[in-house]
């Protein structure tokens, strides 16, 4: 089950890990994709912390860290083809967390999430 933040970013549970995205509205609005910068596996973060920078041919914008945790994983493939996120923001994931805890019930769901987006 997808859960969703007012960033417009998208959170998987998987295990004790979330997989943390963009949403399609989020990719719309920016645009073409042409840069991304990942932060570092192993990296502490505290939630609300910018540590993703995305570039496009309209905007620069930050994904912020949705939970605290530890950066587990990255997506490698984005910074080579930022356009993925464009071509499907589902599957062009951008980092696994590690929270301290796991709870997702603070987030938006679907329907929560469409309403906000309209």
């Amino acid at each position: 089950m997808l859960k969703y933040t007012e960033d417009h970013e998208w959170l998987k549970q998987d295990g004790d890990e979330i997989v943390v995205g963009i949403t399609a509205h989020a990719s719309e609005q920016l645009g073409d994709v042409v840069f991304i910068e990942l932060p570092e596996v192993g990296r502490e973060v505290e939630a609300g912390e910018e540590i993703v920078v995305i570039e496009s041919v309209k905007a620069a914008s930050d994904i912020v860290a949705p939970v605290a945790g530890v950066i587990t994983a990255v997506n490698e493939a984005l910074p080579d083809a930022p356009g993925a996120v464009n071509e499907d923001p589902m599957a062009a994931w951008f980092f696994r967390i590690k929270p301290a805890s796991v709870d997702l019930s603070g987030f938006m769901d679907e329907a929560g999430y469409q309403a906000l987006v309209g």
